[in-house]
Protein backbone atom coordinates (compact mmCIF):
# COMPACT_ATOMS: atom_id res chain seq x y z
CA UNK A 1 0.00 0.00 0.00
CA UNK A 2 2.65 1.99 1.06
CA UNK A 3 4.81 1.78 -2.24
CA UNK A 4 1.54 2.05 -4.18
CA UNK A 5 1.19 6.17 -2.69
CA UNK A 6 4.71 6.32 -3.31
CA UNK A 7 5.39 5.12 -6.49
CA UNK A 8 1.48 7.65 -7.54
CA UNK A 9 2.67 10.44 -5.81
CA UNK A 10 6.16 10.43 -7.56
CA UNK A 11 4.66 10.09 -11.10
CA UNK A 12 2.26 13.02 -9.73
CA UNK A 13 4.85 15.20 -8.90
CA UNK A 14 6.72 14.35 -12.36
CA UNK A 15 3.54 15.41 -14.52
CA UNK A 16 3.17 18.64 -12.09
CA UNK A 17 6.66 19.63 -12.77
CA UNK A 18 6.53 19.37 -16.67
CA UNK A 19 7.00 22.63 -18.62
CA UNK A 20 3.80 22.83 -21.18
CA UNK A 21 6.39 22.35 -23.91
CA UNK A 22 7.08 18.93 -22.79
CA UNK A 23 3.90 18.06 -23.41
CA UNK A 24 3.86 17.75 -26.94
CA UNK A 25 7.36 15.80 -26.86
CA UNK A 26 7.00 11.89 -27.68
CA UNK A 27 6.66 9.55 -24.70
CA UNK A 28 7.74 5.98 -24.90
CA UNK A 29 4.58 4.40 -25.67
CA UNK A 30 3.98 3.69 -29.38
CA UNK A 31 1.75 6.78 -31.22
CA UNK A 32 1.54 8.85 -28.15
CA UNK A 33 2.89 12.26 -26.57
CA UNK A 34 3.32 12.58 -23.56
CA UNK A 35 -0.07 14.90 -23.26
CA UNK A 36 -1.87 11.49 -24.55
CA UNK A 37 -0.11 9.36 -21.65
CA UNK A 38 -1.00 12.21 -19.19
CA UNK A 39 -4.52 11.80 -20.48
CA UNK A 40 -4.00 8.14 -20.08
CA UNK A 41 -3.01 8.20 -16.04
CA UNK A 42 -6.45 10.39 -15.64
CA UNK A 43 -8.17 7.12 -17.05
CA UNK A 44 -6.22 5.11 -14.74
CA UNK A 45 -7.09 7.23 -11.73
CA UNK A 46 -10.56 7.19 -12.63
CA UNK A 47 -10.46 3.20 -12.71
CA UNK A 48 -8.83 2.81 -9.47
CA UNK A 49 -11.44 5.23 -7.61
CA UNK A 50 -13.91 2.45 -9.86
CA UNK A 51 -12.18 -0.33 -8.59
CA UNK A 52 -11.66 0.75 -4.86
CA UNK A 53 -15.13 1.15 -4.90
CA UNK A 54 -16.91 -2.00 -6.34
CA UNK A 55 -16.10 -4.10 -3.15
CA UNK A 56 -17.74 -8.09 -4.10
CA UNK A 57 -17.97 -10.85 -1.57
CA UNK A 58 -16.71 -13.62 -4.59
CA UNK A 59 -13.36 -15.17 -4.41
CA UNK A 60 -10.35 -14.61 -5.66
CA UNK A 61 -9.43 -15.25 -9.17
CA UNK A 62 -6.25 -13.21 -9.67
CA UNK A 63 -3.50 -12.12 -7.62
CA UNK A 64 -1.15 -9.46 -7.99
CA UNK A 65 0.75 -11.35 -10.55
CA UNK A 66 -1.80 -13.48 -12.54
CA UNK A 67 -3.77 -9.72 -12.75
CA UNK A 68 -2.03 -9.05 -15.60
CA UNK A 69 -3.03 -10.40 -19.67
CA UNK A 70 0.13 -11.23 -21.15
CA UNK A 71 0.80 -10.43 -24.76
CA UNK A 72 3.41 -10.80 -27.52
CA UNK A 73 2.23 -7.95 -29.87
CA UNK A 74 3.46 -4.43 -28.78
CA UNK A 75 0.32 -2.12 -29.39
CA UNK A 76 1.11 0.09 -32.46
CA UNK A 77 -1.19 3.21 -30.90
CA UNK A 78 -3.69 2.44 -33.14
CA UNK A 79 -6.11 0.59 -31.12
CA UNK A 80 -9.93 2.52 -30.86
CA UNK A 81 -9.32 3.35 -27.50
CA UNK A 82 -6.14 4.52 -27.80
CA UNK A 83 -7.13 6.68 -30.34
CA UNK A 84 -9.51 8.12 -28.33
CA UNK A 85 -7.32 8.91 -25.76
CA UNK A 86 -5.52 11.09 -28.34
CA UNK A 87 -8.44 12.39 -29.31
CA UNK A 88 -9.31 13.50 -25.63
CA UNK A 89 -5.70 15.04 -24.60
CA UNK A 90 -5.99 17.13 -27.61
CA UNK A 91 -9.29 18.04 -26.70
CA UNK A 92 -7.60 19.77 -23.51
CA UNK A 93 -5.60 22.35 -25.54
CA UNK A 94 -3.94 23.67 -22.83
CA UNK A 95 -1.68 21.52 -20.84
CA UNK A 96 -2.28 23.23 -17.58
CA UNK A 97 -5.84 22.10 -17.92
CA UNK A 98 -4.79 18.55 -18.16
CA UNK A 99 -1.96 18.72 -15.67
CA UNK A 100 -5.24 20.15 -13.21
CA UNK A 101 -7.67 17.40 -14.39
CA UNK A 102 -4.52 14.48 -13.18
CA UNK A 103 -4.16 16.70 -9.99
CA UNK A 104 -7.57 16.49 -9.15
CA UNK A 105 -8.62 13.17 -9.43
CA UNK A 106 -4.90 11.33 -9.33
CA UNK A 107 -5.57 13.16 -5.72
CA UNK A 108 -8.61 11.25 -5.21
CA UNK A 109 -7.37 7.83 -5.84
CA UNK A 110 -4.31 8.24 -3.69
CA UNK A 111 -6.65 9.18 -1.09
CA UNK A 112 -8.67 6.54 -1.69
CA UNK A 113 -5.79 4.08 -1.81
CA UNK A 114 -4.83 4.95 2.02
CA UNK A 115 -7.91 4.53 3.34
CA UNK A 116 -9.04 1.06 1.73
CA UNK A 117 -9.01 -2.15 3.73
CA UNK A 118 -6.17 -4.11 2.24
CA UNK A 119 -7.97 -7.10 2.63
CA UNK A 120 -11.52 -6.49 1.29
CA UNK A 121 -12.05 -7.93 -1.82
CA UNK A 122 -12.93 -5.69 -5.39
CA UNK A 123 -14.08 -6.49 -8.42
CA UNK A 124 -12.39 -4.92 -11.93
CA UNK A 125 -12.67 -6.23 -15.52
CA UNK A 126 -14.68 -9.28 -14.81
CA UNK A 127 -11.36 -10.49 -12.01
CA UNK A 128 -11.93 -10.33 -8.09
CA UNK A 129 -8.89 -9.51 -5.88
CA UNK A 130 -7.52 -8.46 -2.82
CA UNK A 131 -7.34 -4.28 -2.41
CA UNK A 132 -3.55 -5.13 -1.54
CA UNK A 133 -2.99 -7.34 -4.44
CA UNK A 134 -4.70 -4.57 -7.20
CA UNK A 135 -2.42 -1.39 -5.55
CA UNK A 136 0.58 -3.60 -5.46
CA UNK A 137 0.19 -4.56 -9.65
CA UNK A 138 -0.65 -1.24 -10.16
CA UNK A 139 2.90 -0.14 -8.62
CA UNK A 140 4.15 -1.96 -12.06
CA UNK A 141 1.62 0.26 -13.92
CA UNK A 142 2.87 3.25 -12.14
CA UNK A 143 6.57 2.43 -12.85
CA UNK A 144 6.22 1.22 -16.42
CA UNK A 145 4.34 4.88 -17.26
CA UNK A 146 6.80 6.75 -15.39
CA UNK A 147 9.04 5.63 -17.74
CA UNK A 148 7.28 6.33 -20.75
CA UNK A 149 6.65 10.08 -19.28
CA UNK A 150 10.31 10.52 -19.16
CA UNK A 151 11.43 8.33 -22.39
CA UNK A 152 12.41 11.46 -24.57
CA UNK A 153 12.76 13.84 -21.08
CA UNK A 154 16.24 14.08 -19.63
CA UNK A 155 15.56 16.46 -17.22
CA UNK A 156 12.66 14.89 -15.77
CA UNK A 157 12.40 12.71 -12.38
CA UNK A 158 12.96 9.25 -13.07
CA UNK A 159 10.61 6.72 -11.04
CA UNK A 160 11.65 5.90 -7.28
CA UNK A 161 14.00 3.06 -6.89
CA UNK A 162 11.83 0.75 -4.88
CA UNK A 163 9.48 1.04 -7.28
CA UNK A 164 11.83 0.08 -10.00
CA UNK A 165 12.87 -2.68 -8.29
CA UNK A 166 9.26 -4.11 -7.00
CA UNK A 167 8.32 -3.92 -10.48
CA UNK A 168 11.04 -5.96 -11.54
CA UNK A 169 10.26 -8.43 -9.17
CA UNK A 170 6.60 -8.52 -10.70
CA UNK A 171 7.96 -9.17 -14.55
CA UNK A 172 10.02 -11.82 -13.55
CA UNK A 173 7.48 -13.58 -12.32
CA UNK A 174 5.00 -12.87 -15.03
CA UNK A 175 7.83 -14.38 -17.10
CA UNK A 176 8.96 -17.42 -14.61
CA UNK A 177 12.41 -16.04 -15.01
CA UNK A 178 15.21 -14.17 -13.72
CA UNK A 179 16.81 -11.26 -16.31
CA UNK A 180 20.22 -11.35 -15.79
CA UNK A 181 21.61 -9.95 -12.96
CA UNK A 182 24.01 -7.75 -14.48
CA UNK A 183 20.82 -5.95 -16.28
CA UNK A 184 19.92 -2.97 -13.82
CA UNK A 185 16.45 -2.62 -12.73
CA UNK A 186 15.30 0.01 -15.30
CA UNK A 187 16.49 -1.76 -18.43
CA UNK A 188 14.78 -5.35 -17.48
CA UNK A 189 11.71 -3.76 -17.34
CA UNK A 190 12.33 -1.69 -20.44
CA UNK A 191 13.69 -4.72 -22.42
CA UNK A 192 11.49 -7.18 -20.82
CA UNK A 193 8.63 -4.98 -21.88
CA UNK A 194 9.57 -4.65 -25.56
CA UNK A 195 10.45 -0.78 -24.53
CA UNK A 196 13.29 -1.33 -25.98
CA UNK A 197 15.22 -3.57 -28.24
CA UNK A 198 18.26 -5.45 -26.27
CA UNK A 199 21.86 -5.49 -27.55
CA UNK A 200 23.63 -7.87 -28.73
CA UNK A 201 25.69 -8.65 -25.48
CA UNK A 202 22.36 -7.97 -23.44
CA UNK A 203 20.39 -10.53 -25.89
CA UNK A 204 23.40 -13.09 -25.31
CA UNK A 205 23.01 -12.69 -21.52
CA UNK A 206 19.43 -13.38 -21.99
CA UNK A 207 19.80 -16.79 -23.30
CA UNK A 208 16.97 -18.33 -23.69
CA UNK A 209 14.68 -15.68 -22.43
CA UNK A 210 15.05 -13.67 -25.01
CA UNK A 211 12.94 -15.56 -27.60
CA UNK A 212 9.94 -15.26 -25.30
CA UNK A 213 10.77 -11.42 -25.46
CA UNK A 214 8.68 -8.71 -25.44
CA UNK A 215 5.99 -9.42 -22.29
CA UNK A 216 3.05 -6.65 -23.41
CA UNK A 217 1.21 -6.52 -20.28
CA UNK A 218 -2.72 -5.44 -20.39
Amino acid sequence: MDLFSRSWTALLTTVADLPDEDFAQASGCSGWLVRDLVCHLVIDAQDVLITLATPTDAEPTVDAVTYWHVGSELPSGEDPLDALTVRLAAAYEDPGLLRFHLDDVGSAAGRAALLADPATRVSTQDQVLTVADYLSAYVLEWTLHHLDLTAHLPDAARPPAEGLAHSRATLEKIAGADFPASFTDQDALLIGTGRRAPTSVERAELGGLAQRLPFVLG
